[in-house]
Parts: structure tokens; C-alpha cells; sequence
């Protein structure tokens, strides 16, 4: 999926005539994950697990000058499908900002999740819940482009419930 690292009129203008994505998500069954109590021992405390994966864009389109959607295939470092997202982009004109949200299909449930992109080259947001196995969910996301067609993005969620 598309990662706009910078946002300027020339790339607004791009997004309007090609269309604009970023990247959000993934899913547990694959990417690669990490997992740290928070205190260990300390009454029920909460487990922080990490996700990380590409996601490669597979199709997008440009609904208006500022909204446009993508579908994306998230994979391991293998290069095996671990899930697929579906993002939604909507660019602020006049704050030159824009804002991803995410639905990633992942083996367990929907993870969901919301960006903030700015003219850095890397986007961060929030895991604003889920379903299933990530019901309740909350953590951060970070994504950055990782060629120059900004068609490949390495994701890092890090969530607990």
C-alpha cells in the first residue's frame, strides 16, 4: 500500500490524478511478534505484543482530490501473506496533513487502527480497537515507505488489550 512520506501540492496533485494511500496493519498469525509483560507478577496487568510486516499495495483509488482508499496484502519477512488491509485516506488542504484509517483482516479478527501523516517520511498513529482475538485492542503504529514508488511499507504495531 501507498505511504505519501511527504505531502506538498505536488503531491496532492499526484494523489488526485493516481489516487493516495498509506500503510496501516497486519496480522499476528504471521508477522513478526513480540511479546513483554508489563509487570510480571503485579496483579493482572496487560501483555504489549509487536507486529511487524510489509505491506505491499495491490489496488487504490482516488475518490476526490482529498479521499482515496487502497487494499493492500501485509507479509511476513518470508514473503508469505499474513492478512490484507483496507485503507482510507483523507487529505487536509490546508493543514497539509492527512488521515489513515485502517481495517486489517487478520487470522483471529479485525484490527483497527488510525494514522496521522505530515510531511515526515514516517506516519505514526494509534490501534484503536478490534474484534475477536483483538477485541479491545490499543497501542501505537508506525509506518514507513520503503521504496521510492512508495508502494511497500514496513509496519511496526505495538497493542495490548
Amino acid at each position: 500500500m501507498k505511504l505519501r512520506t511527504r505531502i506538498s501540492i505536488t503531491a496532492l496533485a499526484t494523489a488526485a490524478a493516481a489516487g493516495t494511500s498509506a500503510a496501516v496493519l497486519a496480522t499476528a498469525a504471521g508477522a513478526s511478534t513480540s511479546a513483554t509483560a508489563l509487570v510480571p507478577g503485579v496483579g493482572a496487568h496487560p501483555v504489549s505484543q509487536t507486529l511487524t510486516f510489509t505491506s505491499v499495495e495491490e489496488g487504490q483509488t482516488s475518490f476526490s482530490k482529498t479521499l482515496s482508499v487502497a487494499q493492500d496484502k501485509d507479509v511476513n519477512t518470508a514473503g508469505k501473506i499474513i492478512g490484507y488491509d483496507v485503507i482510507r485516506f483523507v487529505y487536509n488542504p490546508r493543514a497539509n496533513t492527512g488521515t489513515i484509517s485502517a481495517v486489517v483482516n487478520l487470522q483471529g479478527g479485525f484490527l483497527y487502527g488510525q494514522l496521522h501523516q505530515t510531511d515526515s517520511p514516517v506516519s505514526h498513529g494509534t490501534v484503536t480497537g478490534g474484534t475477536g482475538a483483538f477485541k479491545g485492542a490499543t497501542g501505537t503504529i508506525t509506518a514507513r515507505a520503503l521504496d521510492q514508488q512508495d508502494d511497500h511499507t514496513a509496519i511496526t504495531i505495538t497493542y495490548h488489550q
